[in-house]
């Protein structure tokens, strides 16, 4: 399970459906269930995930905040940021098809069509992390 590679990383601890179901409402999307099973256990967090790579995963509840700071709807519009590396690169979901895809890419220019990385699966994600 995913969840071995993130033996240094520091979760938040739990939080309740209605919290996601909250942020949903306000983006007006749907997060994608393994995404949300994860932010139920977790809420985020952050730590070194595998041998060089930082994680900083944001909580449910700065989500909204965080995207209105980053102007990331007037930059990349569709693109929902979740977190970053602490540094030049941000994670998050691309809604802009029905299946949203979590993207890799850099804070300067959020390039949507460019990704570093893309996935429909946050497991997969975290292993990427794990094994870069």
């Amino acid at each position: 399970m995913y969840k071995s590679f993130l033996e240094k990383f520091q979760i938040n601890g739990p939080i309740m459906k209605s919290d996601i179901v909250e942020v949903e409402t306000q983006f007006q999307l749907k997060f994608p269930p393994d995404y949300v099973e994860f932010m139920l256990e977790a809420n985020g967090g952050e730590g070194t995930v595998g041998e060089r790579n930082y994680l900083r995963l944001w909580k449910i509840e700065e989500l909204i905040q965080d995207n209105e700071e980053y102007a990331v709807h007037d930059f990349a519009p569709g693109l929902i940021l979740i977190g970053s590396d602490g540094g030049g690169t941000a994670y998050g979901y691309d809604f802009r098809n029905e299946i949203p895809k979590l993207v890799e890419v850099d804070f300067i220019g959020l390039d949507l069509d460019s990704p570093f990385y893309s996935t429909y699966k946050f497991s997969e994600f975290i292993e990427y992390l794990y094994n870069y």
